[in-house]
């Protein structure tokens, strides 16, 4: 029996990839895809890829020429195209999370009917942060199958926020005292400065409040939860995930042994390749956070400051939004990239697993985005975290204080110039390397034959027949 899964990200660039990732891994074991982007996500594949013209854009093209039957359709988010979705993000998520769900039903019901198979073998697999996937699921009939994409650890505290509350530690106490937590199931004891940014704010959003408090309601009636982490990371919070409902560890899903191109890059990237071959093996910082993270311009002058103290070579990608207070031209001090010319070079944005392959990159400065932390650990990349929200702060933890494969950039969100330098300097002096080889040995092991995110995979595909046979 062949699958059917109907795939549906969230529209943010590192929500898109490790969607995409899992539905090459899924295609490659039998299953019929058909992934769905918003207009507006994929007329930014377009542009971005302007050798294809807008209207023929498919990013999975290639795959299918490997014999793939991954399939390719998009939906309105609501909005027009030149829509600034950004600067309206209360009404843009507004929209997608109240209205946008009759649109996907009724495109499900639509793919669902068009098919040339039966429809009792389609099934949902979204990420678990579209918090209307469960009632669609039900709606529509199709197993429901929860993708997450941030480590075990989040989704454990998320999912108990009943004992959070419970014990005093959400809504957060009005005293900023730190305090440990230690009866989460599966979770080893964490200090409250450890736990997910939305977590220790007493006011959240109504939008962030339906969004990240309504997903972690919503999981509860999965069918399934796919987590993009690899066992051996995090095996008690897996374990104690999976007492609960059928949990599978199957990352990190964004790579693969089939080497087949998608095009999933949302803006223009720089070709650092040629730049990188003339420095030598590790010696290079690569400095970037994230495609979402936005700062202010004195943090990113303290960076550069910091960056020229510790006189190494460096790649920085500064985005033209990054700072909340300062336009693209004068983010950087005056001057900075002359006197830098020979060290470091500044880009708009990169191929980040491109660079971070590279054998000169030596380190990465990272805001521990998830996306980011598991490329690092692949390539054997030590990390120097500067966490700023979301489940940033907790995956520091893991990296810093559990795995040791990286430190902190500075104690706090202030940072200082002399922190910078005196970090990148402690951190690329060669002391990480070899626990962050181990962490890459562990990573690439878990995807190979017999490793445990295989294996996982693998069950996962028997369960899901198994659920689709018993259920028609």
């Amino acid at each position: 029996m062949r699958p059917h899964a109907i795939m549906i990200p969230v529209p943010y660039q590192g929500h898109i990839n490790p969607l995409v990732g899992l539905a090459i891994n899924l295609a490659s074991r039998g299953f019929t895809i058909t992934f769905v982007n918003t207009h507006f996500v994929h007329h930014l594949l377009s542009k971005t890829h302007s050798d294809v013209n807008d209207h023929q854009t498919d990013m999975f093209s290639e795959a299918r020429k490997s014999g793939l039957d991954i399939r390719y359709t998009t939906i309105s988010d609501g909005f027009p195209l030149d829509y600034d979705r950004d600067a309206n993000v209360e009404k843009f998520w507004d929209y997608m999370l109240e209205d946008f769900v009759v649109q996907v039903e009724e495109l499900i019901r639509n793919i669902v009917k068009s098919c040339d198979f039966p429809a009792y073998r389609t099934l949902l697999i979204t990420d678990t942060f579209n918090p209307w996937h469960a009632k669609v699921a039900k709606n529509c009939n199709l197993v429901n199958v929860s993708f997450w994409t941030q480590p075990a650890l989040v989704l454990a505290l998320g999912y108990h926020l009943d004992l959070l509350r419970k014990n005093g530690h959400y809504p957060p106490r009005e005293e900023k005292t730190e305090d440990t937590i230690t009866y989460v199931p599966g979770v080893e004891p964490i200090g409250t400065k450890d736990l997910m940014s939305f977590l220790k704010e007493a006011d959240v959003t109504v939008i962030l409040e339906k969004l990240v408090f309504g997903a972690f309601e919503q999981v509860r009636y999965a069918d399934f939860i796919l987590l993009n982490t690899v066992q051996e990371l995090e095996p008690k919070t897996v374990h104690a995930l999976n007492q609960i409902l059928p949990t599978y560890a199957i990352g990190p899903v964004n790579f693969s042994a089939r080497d087949i191109k998608i095009s999933k890059a949302l803006v223009q990237q720089t070709d650092c390749t040629e730049w990188l071959q003339s420095k030598p093996p590790a010696s290079v910082l690569y400095v970037s956070f994230g495609s979402f993270i936005q700062t202010t311009k004195q943090v990113i002058e303290e960076i550069a400051h910091g960056l020229v103290l510790a006189d190494v070579n460096f790649i920085w990608v500064v985005r033209k939004n990054i700072a909340t207070d300062s336009d693209a031209t004068s983010v950087l001090p005056g001057g900075f990239e002359q006197r830098v010319k020979e060290k470091g070079w500044i880009v708009p944005w990169c191929d980040q697993e491109a660079v971070l392959s590279h054998p000169g990159i030596g380190a990465f400065l990272t805001h521990c985005g998830w996306n980011s932390v598991l490329e690092s650990m692949w390539h054997g990349v030590p990390i120097l975290c500067y966490p700023f929200l979301y489940d940033q702060p907790t995956n520091r933890k893991l990296v810093v204080d559990d795995w040791k494969i990286g430190i902190n950039l500075c104690d706090g969100e202030a940072v200082s110039r002399d922190e910078v330098a005196g970090n990148i300097k402690r951190l690329m002096c060669g002391e990480f390397g070899e626990q962050s080889k181990k962490f890459r040995t562990l990573l690439r092991d878990s995807l190979g034959d017999g490793g445990s995110s295989d294996k996982n995979l693998e069950r996962f595909v028997e369960d899901l027949r198994a659920k689709i046979l018993e259920l028609n």
